[in-house]
């Protein structure tokens, strides 16, 4: 099976990448810019929104995965049509190029940690209504809307995956999304962390490979419809703080400031049903996984420090 996958040098993408290689599948990446990771993969550098060159790298696939997002939470509250402009639109774009060129199966990387909004009770089930609260999660939303219309009319084939807060190896660390990523890279620079609110906010964290793990079981599959993706295990951001200060042996320089209406206070997701039909349930205990992320970071800041 020929898979492409958009955004596949990203953070979340380029672990999908690995696994669906690890699995026999063959890969095709459609990203921005090249990997400075060596992978046995074919890539396709383009915009999401560059219609011809999409359209090429569609060419002889037989199931897209969709991992490209241009904004977080909070650029998307900055600059809102932004989001809508170059997720929403290019989506949409998306869906009518497969219905052309005959691509039925699709994965969507949703977010399960923006779209339920302020849930009156957790762990949450897929059933719960969408009442997001912030820009991102309203245009993630709306994206789930238009892929489901796209298999009413044009047959397309899609599952969606709403992950929690996915962290590891390979993600960003400018601040603006991460919590566990942004510590780490805090704690080898020696700056402090911003920590909006009191540090009581809870989330639902899931170490990327085994959103990985889930995404590949997905791909050749018969099972549609929208699949939450967490650990089911809530940690305020004090207890992910003090779990970083123990595997570190340092304590975190915090900087408080106000919290911030577009975050959600509590998500905790039940992934119950993606157990039921894959078969999976992640593996990574959250301190393992912080360990793993924490060790591949001291590597990396040693060699740039070399």
């Amino acid at each position: 099976m020929n898979v492409l996958i958009l955004g596949g040098n990203g953070f979340i993408g380029s672990h999908i990448v690995d696994a669906l290689l690890e699995a026999g599948f063959q890969v095709r990446i459609f990203a921005r810019q090249s990997s400075q990771i060596s992978i046995n993969a074919e890539i396709f550098i383009g915009d999401f929104l560059d219609k011809a060159k999409l359209s090429e790298a569609l060419i002889g696939i037989d199931a897209v995965i969709h991992c490209i997002s241009t904004t977080v939470p909070a650029t998307s509250a900055l600059d809102p049509l932004n989001d809508v402009n170059t997720n929403l639109i290019g989506t949409i774009e998306l869906l009518r190029l497969m219905h052309a060129q005959r691509i039925r199966r699709l994965i969507y990387l949703s977010s399960g940690g923006t779209v339920y909004g302020n849930p009156t009770r957790t762990p949450v089930h897929e059933s719960t209504p969408l009442n997001p609260i912030s820009n991102y999660g309203a245009v993630k939303v709306a994206i789930e809307k238009f892929i489901g219309v796209s298999q009413i009319n044009q047959g397309i084939l899609p599952t969606i995956v709403r992950p929690s807060n996915p962290y590891g190896e390979r993600q960003g660390h400018k601040g603006v999304q991460g919590l566990i990523s942004t510590v780490l890279h805090n704690y080898f620079k020696k700056l402090p962390t911003k920590i909006y609110g009191d540090g009581s906010v809870i989330r639902d964290y899931i170490y990327v490979k085994d959103v990985a793990n889930l995404v590949t079981r997905m791909v050749d599959s018969e099972h549609c419809g929208v699949y939450n993706a967490g650990s089911g295990i809530g940690y305020s951001i004090n207890q992910i703080i003090s779990t970083i200060e123990q595997i570190t042996g340092s304590a975190v320089k915090r900087e408080y400031a106000p919290s911030r209406g577009f975050d959600v206070k509590e998500i905790v997701l039940d992934s119950s049903l993606a157990h039921k039909e894959f078969k999976w349930k992640p593996e990574t205990s959250i301190d393992v996984g912080i360990k793993m992320q924490y060790e591949w970071l001291k590597e990396k800041y040693g060699r740039t420090n070399r």
